[in-house]
């Protein structure tokens, strides 16, 4: 795990997003996000609504310490235009906006994910600040791995604070 640079507290904007859904335990189970990302990106190739200012995105409600692993709940989302259609399995929704504690971050595969959540976790509790569960928190990619040399992940952890 590489950290490109330290958390920080940033203003995140309001997105919309288009999203699917899991709820289970989806801890260090790569199966479960590529099944998802295949589903949404599938069907927004099918519509065309990937380019190069998209976003790709994973939403997580719950405290993985405290709910039941059988109980997360996780939305894998892109950005889409306000009036994007959306049908079956595919939702959309406003994913709020406001204060985050952020870190950019590069990683060599799934295992180190987890290691740096905690790195941010450990952050805020340091920093005297409070996390703030009504509001989801996120990890932005911000490459593919598969078009990285060393197929690293490249992302911002992004928790809300109060």
């Amino acid at each position: 795990m590489e950290i490109v640079s330290e958390p920080e507290i940033k203003e995140l904007e309001e997105i919309n997003v288009a999203y699917v859904s899991f709820i289970g335990n989806y801890l260090g189970n790569v199966k479960v996000f590529e099944e998802l990302f295949n589903k949404l990106c599938s069907w927004a190739g099918q519509k065309q609504l990937m380019g190069k200012d998209t976003v790709l995105m994973s939403a997580y409600y719950d405290d993985p310490c405290v709910t039941p692993a059988e109980e997360l709940k996780l939305d894998v989302c892109m950005t889409i235009a306000d009036d994007t259609k959306v049908e079956g399995e595919i939702q959309k929704k406003k994913l709020p906006g406001g204060k985050y504690a952020v870190m950019r971050t590069e990683l060599a595969g799934p295992e180190e994910y987890g290691p740096a959540w905690e790195k941010v976790v450990d952050w805020v509790i340091q920093n005297n600040l409070e996390m703030d569960m009504s509001r989801a928190s996120y990890e932005i990619y911000l490459n593919s791995p598969e078009e990285h040399p060393d197929k690293h992940h490249i992302l911002d952890i992004c928790m809300p604070v109060k």
